[in-house]
């Protein structure tokens, strides 16, 4: 375990009506989490990959912190099953209290959710606002096409070529952990040449 890193920030589907290997991987990710002496930064429901994930990391001795939008705990999505749970104003407000309280960043598959959050943890990586590990965990070659998008972007210079270090994909939840747990923060951020030159 990396002594600097204690909470693990997942990003992942709500969606009850998936292929089953997503729920299992969410599950076995959530288990690693536990096992390996990390806590859980999540969405609040129990709902989905969410729940899969977050009620596993439980099991094996993890703290779980839900972080939820106003919006949908008054449609009832919240769960009680949390050691600490915190209401934001929307999805701007979760985002910033989600970073805030994690040292690490998953995310599994998902929706437009998920890619919004992943997104924006990493160009807050690439602006030198955080060095946090982020994985991307490629369960059922879920990211192959968004993968794919990402190299066009360097491609064609919308990005320079060492944004690919700025996360790492997995292909397996034993992967990511063991990514996470071998760690060493980048010694220095993007410089203003690597951010704005191709």
């Amino acid at each position: 375990m990396t002594e600097n890193i204690k909470k693990i920030c997942v990003f992942c589907s709500s969606s009850n009506f998936l292929n089953d290997i997503y729920y299992k991987d969410a599950a076995e990710l959530g288990r690693l989490i536990g096992q390996n002496g990390y806590d859980i930064v999540y969405g609040g429901s129990t709902l989905g990959m969410m729940w899969a994930c977050a009620s596993e990391v439980r099991n094996y001795g993890g703290k779980v912190y839900g972080v939820m939008p106003k919006r949908l705990a008054d449609m009832g999505c919240k769960t009680d099953n949390c050691d600490e749970f915190h209401l934001a104003i929307g999805m701007r407000d979760r985002k910033g209290k989600m970073d805030e309280l994690s040292d690490a960043v998953i995310a599994l598959a998902g929706g437009l959710g998920t890619l919004e959050e992943l997104a924006e943890m990493i160009v807050q990586k690439q602006l030198g606002y955080n060095k946090k590990p982020i994985v991307i965990l490629n369960t059922n070659g879920f990211y192959n096409n968004l993968l794919e998008f990402f190299d066009r972007i360097i491609e064609e210079k919308f990005a320079n070529k060492v944004a690919r270090d700025l996360f790492y994909v997995a292909s397996t939840p034993n992967d990511a952990i063991e990514y996470i747990n071998n760690y060493t923060e980048p010694e220095k951020t993007m410089s203003k040449f690597e951010i704005y030159s191709r």
